[in-house]
């Protein structure tokens, strides 16, 4: 059985789960309700799927844990007592997206509470040549708007992209069906395509990305 999140709370905290026992998340069901708790983007339909999997490797990153995507020991002991992360711009806007480049992972709030955690990979910092484009593959730190936006799959000079969200000319958040544990676009946010198609609609244009 699916039970809602705890409620919000407006300063961009979220309230402090209970602990639970890490043997009570043994079931897939319950594993994904805590990732749910926790803010993690998952289906929580008990299947153990790819939005599993992303959920899992987002929560290993924060936490320093082996970025494996598998409800390890070490991972179950530590979401039967983990919190939300506090935010990185409580000052950024009630609806906000922050980019945490050293962990690879994207905040999204929305109406000032923690509404969605998800890996990314980003830029990778290395030059690049590829079909005659060369460059430094770079995701910027700083503060930015959404610009603009395009539904569907795009195909750019440097790959194909889906239902990018611009925010600093070419460099958008966008889904794509590799997303390395580690920075390997050309400067673009990359999103698990199990994201892609719901995160677009909680996201209006003008809303602030920073990238810290």
């Amino acid at each position: 059985r699916t039970t809602a999140p705890p409620p919000p709370v407006p300063s961009g905290r979220q309230p402090a789960l209970a602990a639970v026992s890490p043997a009570s998340l043994a079931s897939p069901q319950a594993l994904e309700q805590r990732l749910a708790d926790l803010r993690f983007d998952v289906t929580v339909d008990g299947k153990m799927d790819d939005s599993t999997k992303q959920a899992l490797i987002a929560f290993q990153k924060l936490n320093g844990l082996p970025r494996t995507g598998q409800p390890t020991p070490d991972v179950t002991n530590a979401l039967a007592t983990a919190n939300a992360p506090a935010p990185l711009k409580p000052d950024g806007g009630a609806t906000r997206v922050e980019i945490d480049l050293g962990r690879q992972v994207l905040f999204l709030y929305t109406n000032g509470t923690l509404a969605k955690i998800l890996p990314v990979s980003t830029g990778t910092g290395k030059r690049y040549c590829d079909e005659g484009k060369c460059g430094t593959a770079v995701t910027p730190r700083g503060s930015y708007r959404i610009e603009r936006r395009i539904t569907g799959w795009r195909k750019s000079d440097l790959g194909r992209l889906y239902n990018p969200m611009y925010f600093k000319g070419g460099i958008a958040i966008h889904g794509f069906p590799s997303v390395p544990t580690s920075p390997a676009s050309h400067g673009c946010v990359r999103i698990p395509m199990s994201s892609a198609n719901a995160f677009p609609s909680q996201v209006p244009d003008g809303t602030p990305v920073f990238v810290v």
